[in-house]
């Protein structure tokens, strides 16, 4: 199971793959806890707990939803980059827009229906793509899909995988590198 795993950003190999423990499943997906008690912008715990399992391959929110949060008006008050973090573990994702403006960035994941990254704002040490396209952290988290188009790979991205709070009691690896 884990040579399924790819990091496309990545030429090293022992980033390329995760242990077995990535794709193991149990009460909560591949978590012994739910997603954080708080999530950022009014993001609902009940669809993101059902939906960050890594049990889930098919199931996201709905087309939008993430227009119905506060998400757009909390990042009206960024002056460049927004972080992303894991909804159950805290750790950094994504990082956007990069390679790209603010406003590209909004229509691109207004078009799509979910938040549209691209490969410059990921956050390659806590992110894995999956040979069937899935997008998980590597704590097992489910993301969303890679969906490319004519200018690369399009990371669509289920807004309450990402609405998590920093972990502040550990170190994220990759944030001081990629942030």
């Amino acid at each position: 199971m884990t040579s399924m795993i790819r990091n496309i950003c990545d030429t090293s190999s022992s980033s390329k793959t995760s242990s077995n423990s990535l794709m193991a499943s149990d009460a909560n997906g591949s978590f012994k806890t739910p997603v954080q008690q708080q999530l950022r912008w009014g993001c609902d715990r009940i669809v993101a707990d059902r939906i960050c399992k890594m049990n889930n391959h098919h199931h996201s929110e709905y087309a939008g939803y993430f227009l119905e949060t506060n998400f757009l008006n909390d990042l009206k008050r960024v002056s460049s980059e927004m972080k992303f973090y894991d909804s159950i573990t805290g750790r950094p994702l994504f990082i956007a827009p990069r390679g790209r403006s603010m406003d590209d960035f909004i229509i691109e994941s207004r078009n799509e229906g979910w938040l549209s990254f691209r490969d410059d704002e990921v956050v390659w040490s806590n992110v894995r793509i999956l040979d069937n396209g899935e997008a998980v952290s590597v704590d097992g988290t489910h993301l969303g899909h890679d969906m490319p188009d004519k200018g690369g790979s399009r990371y669509i991205i289920n807004i309450v995988s990402v609405a998590g709070t920093p972990n502040t009691k550990r170190h994220h690896q990759g944030e001081s590198r990629d942030s």
